[in-house]
């Protein structure tokens, strides 16, 4: 019997987890056989991230807080969503909410963007921010490579203890 391997944390393995234990009742009565779910810890997909408990005792106690007002978020903002027409840039597929006005930019500095020092540069000037912001870009891209990390693992898990690591200097 071979083992398949898929890395699904959270609530979407569980219904993933429920949908094959149910197919494979049937194959008790001659239906079609089902792979055998194992849930292994997240730790596991995530390969356990150096420098994690450091940095949520850091955030816990309000190191990285300022006094600006939650900032409306595209919330998925990779360069696949931004597209460019001689007019300008357009956002689709947005997973919108409020949020720190840096999160964004962390989330589209990862994968890189056509024109980005323009849209960084914009947004800065645009949204006032102080001086020093960039600095802050790899704790707002933190979210999303922890995300990665574990659903993906491979080398967004190192990425993601270099980046903690890096934020533990700010």
């Amino acid at each position: 019997m071979s083992t398949f391997r898929k890395r699904n944390p959270g609530r979407t393995g569980d219904w993933e987890a429920a949908g094959l234990a149910w197919l494979g009742e049937a194959a008790e009565t001659g239906g079609v056989p089902v792979a055998e779910v194992v849930i292994a810890p997240l730790d596991a997909h995530a390969g356990g991230i150096p420098g994690t408990d450091a940095l949520l005792d850091r955030l816990h106690s309000g190191d990285f807080d300022d006094d600006r007002p939650p900032a409306r978020l595209h919330g998925d903002l990779w360069s696949g969503n931004v597209l460019w027409s001689p007019d300008g840039a357009t956002l689709i597929d947005p997973s919108a909410h409020g949020g720190h006005a840096l999160t964004d930019l962390g989330f589209l500095t990862m994968f890189g963007a056509p024109h980005l020092e323009t849209v960084l540069d914009a947004y800065a000037e645009a949204a006032e921010l102080p001086d020093g912001w960039r600095e802050l870009l790899p704790l707002h891209r933190l979210q999303v490579l922890y995300l990665h990390a574990a659903v993906f693992g491979g080398c967004y898990v190192g990425e993601t203890r270099r980046t903690v690591a890096r934020v533990l200097t700010l």
